[in-house]
């Protein structure tokens, strides 16, 4: 069994120099010891606070910083420390309180004061760092010193109460309102004798004559609107009710041909002043917009439902975004978005979700959104990409920044800065995450510091004491049988 630990220490040895800045070397000193062991005759040393350290020569402990000791002469009397000593030690260190710097002492108290063996003061001891984290399984607190955390590149954050709200931005393109889409049509069949918007894109108003229409039976329903005018005249002085009545209604269904016919109210008024029937009757915009299509020229043959102009009113657009699965699911029409263009990234616009596809498409999985925007001024042109900004929840808790927390797959987890260097992990429970920042729902409280910066580094140290903290306590390896000595390489006889 001493083998295999000596064997798994040298693989591990390497990491040390990866995890140097950090300062530490005691959760690897235990281990690594065991690997050099020496033949019976040979000596070791151990630091009096951190007994669990051993080492083949004398020098410093990497923990405390205290010269190192040979084991078996550190008693006053010469004689040899008891082999549980150091495990008491390392005992009591693991359960807190004060203990005195001689480990072959076993003294521990739950306060101050002075060793009954040897009258050194007691010092306070802190949970040991080989001790794993209570609710973080297979990790351990870790303990820096000021030249590594600055070498490592750590950084703490305070956790705060704040706001936090999770804010999609969507990249979406300007569209034409298609309810605002009308196309020109005629009803009769005839010849177009003039046109008034000559181009794709001119801008029209409601009301304005884009094209006059000759039909020989437009003419035809002139005169006919005439000639029932004329008679109803004339049968307005006859003394029999039924005539007059008749040859009212003989007007009224002349003039709802004509309207049928789309025949404006205007020209039907001008028909009725001059009366002389026109050649070309003209055919009105539908709506205040620009043209954005034209299938017609002067002189060409039109018939009944064909295509002759297309108005589009830009005065309202859509704007289409693709949303994630997991952002368009909160959102709702109605809910409130605020619209940023490229070629004006300080001008904002306020609009509101139109609509929300019914349906995901498969090859993006994305569901298509639609804002609906106010465009008074013609900005918004269709084709056009926009930013669009939709705030899709909103929290207030305790915020801490996003890489604070780390996740494992199974929890997640935050190094917590308990004082003097040291950093405990703590599993936590994290809601919503955005911004860079991360709202906790449980496993810290206001105003404790977190690690924010060299996470991974602290990962990997806090996961190898865990590891080696079982070796770490067990203290040096006995010599084998024979005087012989492990290494990584295998024993030597």
């Amino acid at each position: 069994m001493n083998h295999r630990m000596t064997v798994r220490a040298g693989r591990l040895a390497a990491l040390v120099v990866a995890l140097a800045p950090l300062g530490l070397g005691g959760a690897f000193g235990a281990l690594v010891s065991c690997s050099h062991g020496s033949h019976e005759a040979a000596t070791q040393h151990h630091c009096p606070m951190h007994p669990t350290y051993v080492s083949d020569r004398p020098g410093d402990c990497p923990i405390c910083g205290m010269r190192l000791v040979p084991i078996g002469k550190n008693r006053t009397d010469g004689s040899a420390a008891p082999a549980h000593a150091t495990h008491a030690h390392a005992a009591a260190a693991s359960e807190g309180g004060w203990v005195c710097p001689m480990a072959e002492c076993e003294t521990h108290a739950d306060g101050p004061g002075r060793c009954p063996k040897c009258g050194m003061d007691l010092v306070p001891v802190a949970a040991s760092p080989n001790a794993a984290a209570a609710g973080v399984p297979g990790m351990a607190a870790v303990e820096t010193t000021g030249d590594g955390r600055r070498l490592a590149g750590v950084q703490t954050a305070v956790a705060r109460h704040e706001r936090i709200e999770r804010q999609v931005r969507a990249a979406g393109t300007v569209v034409a309102d298609e309810t605002r889409i009308r196309h020109v049509h005629t009803r009769i069949a005839g010849w177009v004798d003039r046109l008034h918007v000559d181009f794709t894109g001119q801008a029209v108003r409601k009301g304005m004559p884009i094209l006059a229409i000759y039909s020989q039976e437009l003419v035809a329903s002139q005169e006919e609107y005439l000639r029932a005018r004329e008679a109803a005249r004339r049968f307005g002085n006859s003394s029999l009710p039924e005539v007059r009545q008749g040859g009212e209604e003989l007007v009224q269904a002349a003039r709802r041909r004509l309207e049928a016919f789309d025949v404006p109210r205007s020209f039907i008024a001008r028909l009725e002043r001059t009366g002389r029937p026109q050649r070309a009757v003209p055919v009105l915009a539908p709506s205040s917009g620009v043209i954005t299509a034209k299938q017609v020229f002067e002189g060409q043959q039109v018939e009944p439902g064909m295509d002759l102009f297309t108005v589009t009113d830009l005065s309202r657009v859509w704007i289409e975004a693709d949303l994630y699965e997991s952002e368009a699911a909160r959102v709702r029409v109605g809910d409130e978005a605020l619209l940023t263009l490229a070629q004006d990234p300080g001008a904002h616009r306020a609009g509101r979700v139109q609509f929300v596809s019914p349906s995901l498409d498969p090859e993006t999985r994305t569901l298509k959104v639609r804002f609906d925007f106010d465009n008074p001024d013609g900005m918004l042109k269709p084709g056009m990409y926009a930013d669009v900004r939709l705030t899709l929840e909103a929290a207030d808790g305790l915020v801490v920044p996003d890489s604070a927390v780390m996740d494992t797959g199974v929890r997640q987890v935050a190094f917590v800065a308990t004082g003097d260097g040291r950093f405990a992990p703590r599993e936590v429970k994290v809601g919503l995450r955005t911004g860079g920042r991360a709202l906790i729902l449980a496993g810290l409280q206001d105003g404790e510091h977190v690690a924010v910066a060299a996470n991974f580094l602290l990962d990997s140290e806090s996961r190898l004491r865990a590891a080696l903290a079982p070796a770490a306590d067990a203290g040096p390896a006995p010599t084998p049988p024979g005087g012989g000595s492990h290494s990584e390489h295998g024993a030597h006889p």
